[in-house]
């Protein structure tokens, strides 16, 4: 239930999320000091949910983790995939087109609000004691819509482009507002039908114990020292020496590796490739014994990955390295979890993961190597990486102790940090903070370079 409400002006908003694998609560946890108590409000999982609406919710979050995990099964799990995936598409972009008409999805999510009143007892809650709702999932928004709810309507994009679904039902009559993390959302909405002044281009929302404020005092430091070990042999520090002297003050003398360069593997919230993590360590195995590398796993919020990483570690006689060159990121808890995982991308050097919301954090100069994408969607994040140059596709797993060392040396990871850094929006949370409390004119306009 809602409580008392915040004296602070700008905090006074109802952040919304759901439980529906890490994407949708990871962009509303940088935002939970904007929230009434500064408490983010579930709407597929609150006190006093109707039993209905917590089954709905249910079945639907159960569904596509079965199918997630289900794909890996051979011939048929991937046939199994590629029907729902279907439900989710995103059509290609070009050429430009009027794409209003619902698709499926949207018509039998719109259809089960309506004829089950799923939502109306969360809307009816937060209609007690009105504030603007900001949530990170398209459905909370059509309840509120559809439910008459009185106060401003927000709804956070978490991918890079989007499908029918995310665009309500009446675009043009619609009262949802938009803030979105790329220019292919921005115009993507508009070909949905979406009015361009209820499209804000903010970024996505970033932590900001990952940047600083506004002038990007961590953000800065940390790059300082992640560009150096990214670059052992100097070549990209000596090219453009220029660039690192006036964005961080870094000279050819001071661009030198401070400790050992670290990987970090993020297992997506349905767990579905936990097997690549372990087949990481087999390879790197002889690198991390000599203390050549350091390596989290992310099991999340999963007990049976955080086991499952630890059996996998022992059985290669490794344990004796946890906590030294092998670090396992686990938490119970989701919000705990997220705060574990921003401690550590401080001092991340790579982030591995498939192209999800993970992609943004490119934006704080990390560069992206890119297991397989899964869903409609993370195809399109993949697209967006590799245009803004902050992401490489993986090469065989088996033989990453060598490419990925041949990298290094290169430059190349030193280079796709800094065009993460420069070419991805980082201040989508600032940005979102503005436009909440009305000062969308403060908003930092980000730079559109190499999207597309």
């Amino acid at each position: 239930m809602p409580k008392k409400k915040n004296t602070n002006k700008q905090s006074a908003v109802y952040v919304v999320s759901v439980d529906m694998g890490y994407g949708h609560q990871r962009a509303t946890y940088p935002l939970q000091h904007l929230a009434i108590d500064q408490r983010v409000i579930h709407a597929d999982n609150y006190d006093g949910i109707p039993e209905q609406d917590r089954e709905i919710w249910l079945s639907s979050r159960k569904f596509y983790e079965t199918v997630s995990r289900f794909k890996k099964v051979p011939i048929v799990g991937k046939a199994a995939w590629n029907v729902f995936d279907k439900f989710q598409e995103i059509k290609d972009f070009y050429p430009r087109r009027d794409l209003s008409r619902p698709s499926v999805q949207l018509w039998s999510t719109v259809n089960m609000i309506k004829s089950k009143a799923w939502g109306k007892h969360f809307v009816d809650m937060l209609e007690q004691h009105p504030l603007p709702l900001v949530t990170s999932f398209f459905v909370p928004a059509y309840m509120a819509e559809t439910f008459n709810y009185s106060e401003d309507i927000y709804l956070i994009v978490c991918d890079a482009d989007v499908s029918r679904a995310w665009a309500a039902y009446h675009p043009k009559k619609s009262r949802i507002k938009y803030l979105v993390p790329s220019k292919r959302v921005y115009e993507r909405l508009q070909e949905y039908g979406v009015p361009q002044n209820m499209i804000y281009y903010t970024g996505f929302p970033l932590p900001k114990e990952n940047i600083g404020v506004e002038d990007s005092e961590i953000l800065k430091h940390d790059m300082i020292k992640r560009i150096a070990r990214l670059d052992p042999e100097g070549k990209y520090c000596h090219k453009y020496r220029q660039l690192l002297r006036d964005e961080f003050n870094v000279t050819i003398e001071t661009c030198k590796a401070d400790g050992v360069l670290t990987l970090t593997f993020a297992v997506g919230g349905a767990g579905a490739q936990r097997e690549l993590g372990v087949s990481i360590v087999k390879s790197l195995q002889g690198k991390l014994l000599t203390n050549q590398i350091k390596l989290n796993l992310i099991a999340g919020t999963h007990d049976y990955i955080n086991e499952y990483f630890q059996t996998e570690i022992a059985r290669l006689g490794l344990e004796n390295e946890l906590g030294k060159s092998l670090s396992i990121v686990y938490a119970e808890d989701k919000y705990k979890y997220f705060d574990l995982f921003n401690q550590t991308i401080r001092s991340t050097d790579i982030l591995w993961t498939k192209p999800s919301e993970l992609s943004f954090y490119s934006a704080l100069g990390l560069p992206i190597i890119m297991s397989e994408p899964l869903g409609s969607q993370e195809h399109f994040n993949r697209k967006w990486l590799l245009a803004t140059g902050a992401g490489v596709d993986q090469e065989n797993v088996k033989y990453t102790d060598e490419w990925l060392f041949d990298w290094l040396r290169s430059g190349w990871f030193a280079e796709s940090a800094m065009h993460g850094y420069y070419e991805a929006a980082k201040y989508g949370t600032y940005n979102i903070e503005k436009i909440l409390a009305h000062n969308e004119h403060q908003a930092r306009e980000p730079e559109l370079v190499l999207q597309y």
